[in-house]
């Protein structure tokens, strides 16, 4: 093989490669639902628009954001204060980008993914650090029940 030969198989791999990780790391739309007064989630949807994910945002009144959370699966002990859907699943709370790239890389038979509450230290909910809450990512089942997907410390 003459060397320019090489080269050129060699970048084309390259090419190759490097689109199929972009591929893996792309995602359709989120859509966010929240309330209008709520910072934590506008910080949320920042995060996640710098984690490269195409955002909407869309503030509902209190009452049809809970109607929504009750109508994507989600039950009582795994909410938080923003409710996110992306490729069929649901995303709610402060679940960081790397926990949605893996479950829409891996595709679980689940409902979405949960960090319930809003720890300190998770994405949108001030700086992770020494001072920062434990907290678990959950999986949710269709049949509502969780298993931990990740831990952050």
């Amino acid at each position: 093989m003459t060397k320019n030969r090489s080269f050129s198989l060699r970048g084309a791999a390259f090419a190759l490669g490097m689109l199929a990780a972009g591929a893996a790391q792309a995602a359709g739309p989120i859509e966010v639902l929240k309330t209008a007064s709520c910072g934590c989630c506008h910080a949320w949807v920042e995060y996640m628009a710098g984690n490269g994910f195409d955002v909407s945002a869309r503030d509902l009144p209190m009452a049809a954001l809970m109607s929504r959370k009750a109508e994507a699966g989600l039950r009582p002990g795994q909410t938080s204060c923003h409710t996110a859907f992306v490729e069929g699943y649901v995303i709610e709370g402060h679940v960081p980008a790397r926990e949605v790239r893996r479950l829409l890389s891996e595709r679980p038979d689940a409902i979405g993914l949960s960090v319930p509450d809003m720890p300190y230290g998770s994405p949108g909910m001030g700086e992770p650090g020494p001072d920062a809450d434990p907290y678990d990512v959950l999986l949710i089942r269709r049949d509502g029940t969780t298993d931990v997907f990740a831990r952050y410390p």
